[in-house]
């Protein structure tokens, strides 16, 4: 259940300081490009739906970026809650409004951070072992 002095918003202008923040605060920031300015600010500015979850004082707490056609699939390619707010239903109300905004008739697909992999089961979602990928080409 999520807490009750959790504030939920879609944050189509989240800035790069508090986006980074948060990712550093929630160890995604081992596996995104946070020494990068340029590209977290493209991050934000392409994303579909970025979800927003702020504690009574303002603080960003937990963040959703997802990527959609609002009609067939979504992509959360980001799910990112502070540590010191986990185990409070933070991540999973944060997917549920990124789905409920992209549309429940989508497929909600993630690729799930090596620590985070026993998270998503606990929470209902299902495994699909056939994901496959290009990896980037880094200058």
């Amino acid at each position: 259940m999520a807490s009750e002095a959790i504030t939920y918003t879609l944050e189509p202008a989240l800035t790069a300081g508090e986006f980074v923040d948060v990712l550093k605060r929630s160890t995604l920031a081992e596996r995104r490009p946070v020494g990068k300015p340029e590209t977290i600010a493209g991050m934000l500015a392409h994303a579909d739906l970025i979800v927003t979850a702020r504690d009574r004082a303002g603080l960003l707490v937990g963040v959703s970026r997802a990527i959609s056609d609002f009609s067939y699939c979504t992509y959360l390619s980001d799910l990112a809650v502070d540590e010191a707010f986990q185990g409070r239903g933070i991540g999973r109300e944060l997917i549920r409004r990124t789905h409920e905004a992209a549309g429940r008739h989508t497929t909600l697909i993630l690729l799930a951070a090596p620590k985070a992999e026993t998270y998503y089961p606990h929470i209902g979602m299902q495994p699909h072992h056939s994901c496959w990928r290009i990896p980037a080409v880094r200058p």
